[in-house]
């Protein structure tokens, strides 16, 4: 198991590298659509290259943070059955998801995409826009996004199994974010705090 969690922790520590990398590009398509609007608005100049590019841009984020957005555990999850189980059943619940759903599912997807894939790129397919991009790039996005999401569920998979052997903290949890009952707390001593200090400001008063 501990060879195991080295793998998972390189795992985690690659869809890290990923997520904050392609992060930058929803700066770039901003600053390519800021630049794109002041060309056509002031200058009366436009491409359809710059619109792709965006689209290009925002499918690279969607797919290539597939994986580290499961690192974050901030996939949507229904936990109105699961949540009424102990935790090492709703870790089993989640070792059995990402086994038989998830995994498969996005090999599935992979495979189906790759041939779409490798005409776009044999046939050089182009946009049917006039000075739009090639499209094969685009399309890749796909089957890569599913890679990156398989390589990540298994890192999950493995730390799932060495939290039921007492071996990690709960993977389950989302990183950095605060509970709902824990931000609710927060709320409640703030408030009280802001009481206190009212009611001394009263007091000197």
């Amino acid at each position: 198991m501990d060879s195991l969690l080295a793998l998972s922790k390189r795992i985690d520590q690659f869809s890290e590298w990923v997520g904050k990398w392609v992060a930058w590009l929803v700066l770039l398509s901003v600053l390519i659509s800021a630049g794109n609007a002041v060309s056509r608005k002031a200058f009366n100049l436009s491409s359809n290259a710059f619109l792709e590019v965006q689209w290009y841009m925002f499918a690279a984020v969607f797919m290539l943070a597939a994986g580290y957005t499961l690192l974050r555990q901030e996939h949507v999850k229904i936990d109105v059955v699961s949540g009424r189980f102990s935790k090492r059943t709703q870790i089993w619940i989640d070792i059995a998801g990402i086994c038989l759903f998830l995994i498969p599912f996005a090999i599935y997807i992979a495979m189906l995409a790759m041939p779409l894939v490798t005409n776009a790129f044999v046939t050089k397919e182009m946009s049917s826009n006039a000075g739009g991009l090639m499209r094969w790039p685009v399309f890749a996005m796909l089957p890569l996004g599913m890679l990156l999401l398989v390589i990540q569920g298994v890192s999950e998979v493995i730390k799932r199994f060495a939290f039921l052997q007492g071996m990690i903290p709960d993977p389950s949890k989302k990183q950095g974010v605060k509970t709902p009952e824990e931000e609710f707390a927060e709320f409640l001593l703030q408030k009280e705090v802001a009481a206190r200090e009212a009611a001394q400001m009263g007091a000197q008063k």
